[in-house]
This record gives C-alpha cells, sequence and structure tokens, in this order.
C-alpha cells in the first residue's frame, strides 16, 4: 500500500470517526436542549407556586381582618377578601403539580 493509499485510507477513517462524534453531539445537544426546556417548565412551575403561596398568604391577612373587625366594619372588609380569594383560586388552578 503506497503513500496515497494510506493517506486516503487514514482520511476516510478519520472522517468516518468525525461523522460519528457528529452525530452524538448532536443528540447530546438535542438532549440539553431537552433538559434545559424541562429546568425552563420546571422553574415556571415553582414561579406559579411562588404566586400561589403569595396569594394565599394576601387572603390570609384580609380573613384575619375580618376576624377582627367589628360588625359594622366586617361588610366593608369582605369585598377586599372575596378578590384576595379570586386571585388565589385562579392561582392555584393554573399551578400544575408534577
Amino acid at each position: 500500500m503506497g503513500l496515497k493509499e494510506m493517506k486516503d485510507a487514514y482520511v476516510t477513517k478519520m472522517d468516518a470517526q468525525l461523522s460519528e462524534w457528529g452525530a452524538k453531539l448532536k443528540e447530546m445537544k438535542a438532549k440539553a436542549e431537552k433538559a434545559a426546556a424541562q429546568g425552563r417548565i420546571e422553574y415556571q412551575q415553582q414561579l406559579q407556586k411562588a404566586r400561589a403561596q403569595e396569594k394565599h398568604e394576601q387572603a390570609r391577612r384580609k380573613l384575619d381582618e375580618i376576624k377582627a373587625a367589628s360588625e359594622e366594619r366586617w361588610e366593608a372588609l369582605k369585598s377586599g377578601f372575596e378578590g384576595a380569594w379570586n386571585e388565589l383560586k385562579k392561582s392555584v388552578d393554573s399551578t400544575k403539580i408534577p
């Protein structure tokens, strides 16, 4: 086998190896992108849970205000509580638990 044939065989072998590695790298990149997308989804879910928790605390504070209010004042506080309650309900309903 002459030098040209050895060179051609080597180039063919290395080209095949590079093609194989290129395919593996594409697969790894796709898996990484999928993992990143999953991470973004999980991050969004965590944010939704945090917002739901915040809304829960707001509703709890409004209810505590109603509990502490006099009979004359509680009716005025009721609409504020109902608004906080509706926000909490929307937040809980939209929060997906994995």
